[in-house]
């Protein structure tokens, strides 16, 4: 098997291409010849040891994978060599073969191309568990999101509109705001890149006021953090949620007398942990999703492919912000 591997700390440009034994499945385990990885902000940090998991090296970056499963280790039951699955694999997925636990392992429908299955689960999960769950999301509500052109930002956009919210899609440029309202997104606002003085935050909140109206806005949904999270708590409305989801711009820090003012709620997204702890919530989220995408209502946007040799490209691409939607490694 190949993988592109992590050996020493360090950015994308540090992954080696190298030739491994193909790894054997233990108990509770299914090996998967892997087509397709999906790319996520958390393989750019895993690499650096930023993540919350840190493996020991050498490893492979790759958290989320679609393939065919290609052996059983004992007591796999729900599971046949040859099914077609996508599995989260924390990480590992860079490579053409990679063991994963049965139970994060799930079968796929046929007419799901490989590709849209591994930037599948990662993204709608967690943008469907903080809109159900942790939002409790109603029709006819207002959903800003921040980072909205990213992975999970686009699926926010989609989970957002199939439940029946008006949606403000919060973007760093132009050509952003104007994929945001090809997903579906009803306004968009496009922000500073330099959100670290007042002035600029103050103009963000009330371009955020402008297109919610005197109201505010009922949910937030931020996967950027830094400077933007305190200008977008301002614009909450009465009894809003505000969606803790990432930290690219950085972890900030919010003035909790805001939170008394707006009688708002500061709401914790950890999808990861919810899967482990919560894994009947999980499996019916899950549903859901697969009804959803067999509908028509929400559908990875895969903006650029990379073969495996080049998967440092891929992060480097997810980590300057550049990306539109997903981005996927293909083995081949």
């Amino acid at each position: 098997m190949k993988s592109m591997l992590s050996n020493e700390v360090g950015g994308p440009e540090t992954l080696v291409l190298t030739n491994l034994p193909a790894p054997e499945p233990k108990k509770n385990q299914v090996r998967i010849k892997v087509h397709a990885a999906g790319v996520n902000f958390p393989d750019t940090l895993i690499i650096r040891d930023l993540y919350q998991m840190k493996p020991l090296r050498p490893f492979a970056p790759g958290g989320e994978i679609a393939g065919e499963v290609e052996a059983l280790g004992e007591g796999v039951t729900h599971l046949s060599v040859g099914d077609r699955v996508l599995g989260m694999t924390g990480f590992g997925g860079f490579s053409t073969h990679v063991v994963a636990e049965a139970a994060q392992v799930v079968k796929i429908p046929d007419d799901m191309p490989y590709d849209e299955a591994a930037c599948f689960v990662l993204t709608y999960g967690t943008s469907h568990h903080a809109l159900k769950d942790r939002a409790q999301i109603k029709e006819g509500e207002t959903l800003l999101i921040l980072g909205a052109a990213g992975g999970v930002g686009v699926a926010a956009i989609e989970l957002g509109k199939a439940a029946g919210a008006r949606v403000i899609a919060a973007v760093s440029s132009e050509e952003k705001a104007q994929f945001c309202k090809e997903v579906g997104a009803d306004d968009t606002l496009i922000y500073s890149r330099d959100m670290s003085d007042r002035a600029a935050q103050k103009e963000f909140s009330n371009q955020i006021k402008a297109l919610s109206g005197s109201k505010g806005v009922d949910v937030i949904y931020d996967a950027v953090g830094g400077d933007y999270a305190e200008p977008a708590v301002r614009s909450l409305a009465w009894k809003g949620r505000y969606l803790v989801v990432g930290f690219p711009a950085g972890i900030p820090s919010i003035p909790l007398n805001l939170t008394l003012l707006k009688g708002c709620q500061i709401v914790g997204v950890f999808w990861g942990a919810h899967t482990m702890r919560e894994p009947q919530n999980h499996a019916e989220n899950m549903g859901d999703l697969f009804r959803l995408y067999g509908e028509g209502k929400i559908k990875p946007r895969i903006s650029a492919s990379y073969p495996l040799e080049k998967a440092g490209e891929a992060l480097q691409l997810l980590q300057d912000r550049k990306v539109l939607g997903k981005v996927v490694v293909t083995m081949g």
